[in-house]
């Protein structure tokens, strides 16, 4: 007897989250925009409520956007299915998910440990006690010896942001032990990584990048095991961060094509790693595929591919080099964010990375004159004929 085999990744991208479509009678994704619903019988109203505000599934009547939208649910649901994921909860940003996911956590404990790079907001948040919450900065060899009595969650990103330098999730979560792991798997998506088989309990995405994939909407997104995610949910009840429907909308659209985006821009990414790190005009090229970048041998294991994110540093380390270069570029735009369809550039220490502290930012690899370039669905011979332009702009000057 033939068994049923489970389809590949790119196909289930296509299909998550569309299992009511048929009973609905549509083909693409519908856009439920109410901002309330009606509660004709108050008694099953009530009880759906009470569902809801602690972050459990609908009981009937949806009553409330901030407690739940269908629009929202499938993405949701689809992304879950991505990650192998029980569930999972959109935000209205990566930051707002990481928010939840914080507050939730300190009912196990107010203290963090976490590795740095990671993306520089994130940094700050832990670093600044707004959320009443201390953290311990770490290696990701050391997190064992620094978990505490009252560690209520373990933070490390990969590939980091901005220094593409990976971390070895499962080593992570052996040190770990009971403490819940989250990974920050932005760079890569479910399409290259996905947290959850190397043992994490709970991985986020900034789903503006990537996975919303055409720098249209803002967006966060976290996924675990239920009990997790049902108190990260009752955070977002709480405190309003529910995604609105129309981002939930484009993104469940979005995963259809994830796999096509994330491949097309990983091997453009690829030639053009390549191409920096034969030109003298470049002092160093940080990619995972590239020789000695990947140590633990994570690529193939924990990672599916590179990636389509890589940083670099002009030879000429003066200031004014780098902003000629970045005011040259023609082709690629100088913008914050990444996982477009175009190709983006920006200098972490003077944007995105800005409110680390400066001697964090050195150790963290994180130099002045780095430059991280995420790369979009262009032409890699056009994309190499901008860099190359501009190079030649800096040395005439």
């Amino acid at each position: 007897m033939e068994h049923p085999m489970e389809p590949h990744f790119a196909t289930r991208a296509v299909h998550v989250g569309r299992e009511d479509f048929a009973s609905l009678g549509v083909h693409a994704p519908p856009i439920d925009l109410s901002s309330t619903y009606p509660t004709p019988d108050l008694d099953a109203a009530a009880r759906s409520f009470d569902s809801l505000v602690v972050g459990d599934q609908p009981q009937g009547s949806f009553v409330y956007q901030r407690l739940f939208n269908p629009t929202t649910d499938r993405f949701e649901r689809g992304l879950a299915a991505l990650e192998g994921a029980e569930d999972a909860a959109a935000f209205g940003s990566g930051m707002a998910a990481l928010t939840a996911t914080l507050l939730a956590a300190k009912s196990r404990g107010a203290h963090v440990v976490a590795v740095r790079p990671m993306y520089g907001t994130a940094d700050h948040l832990l670093t600044s006690g707004l959320l009443g919450m201390t953290v311990t900065w770490t290696t990701q060899d050391a997190v064992g010896t620094a978990i505490q009595a009252d560690t209520g969650l373990v933070i490390i990103e990969t590939p980091a942001n901005p220094t593409i330098a990976l971390v070895d999730i499962a080593h992570v979560v052996r040190q770990a032990g009971a403490v819940p792991v989250l990974v920050d798997s932005t760079f890569a998506t479910p399409v290259l990584q996905r947290p959850m088989e190397q043992g994490a309990a709970l991985v986020i995405h900034s789903a503006t990048k990537f996975l919303g994939g055409h720098g249209d909407v803002l967006a966060g997104v976290v996924a675990g095991a239920h009990a997790l995610v049902r108190d990260i949910k009752h955070v977002r009840a709480a405190t309003g961060g529910l995604l609105h429907p129309m981002g939930s909308y484009l993104l469940h659209r979005g995963l259809p094509t994830l796999s096509v985006r994330i491949e097309r821009a990983q091997a453009t990414a690829g030639v053009l790693a390549q191409q920096l790190v034969g030109d003298d005009r470049i002092a160093e090229v940080r990619y995972p595929s590239l020789p000695g970048q990947d140590p633990r041998g994570l690529l193939g294991t924990q990672m599916h591919g590179a990636g389509s994110v890589l940083s670099f540093q002009l030879a000429d380390r003066d200031p004014a080099k780098l902003r000629a270069f970045v005011a040259a570029l023609r082709l690629i735009t100088p913008a914050v964010s990444l996982g477009s369809t175009d190709t983006l550039i920006q200098p972490p220490a003077l944007l995105t990375h800005r409110v680390v502290n400066e001697d964090a930012r050195r150790a963290a690899g994180i130099a002045s004159g780095l430059l991280r370039l995420s790369v979009g669905l262009e032409d890699s011979r056009d994309l190499w004929r901008d860099l190359e332009q501009a190079l030649e702009v800096v040395g005439a000057h």
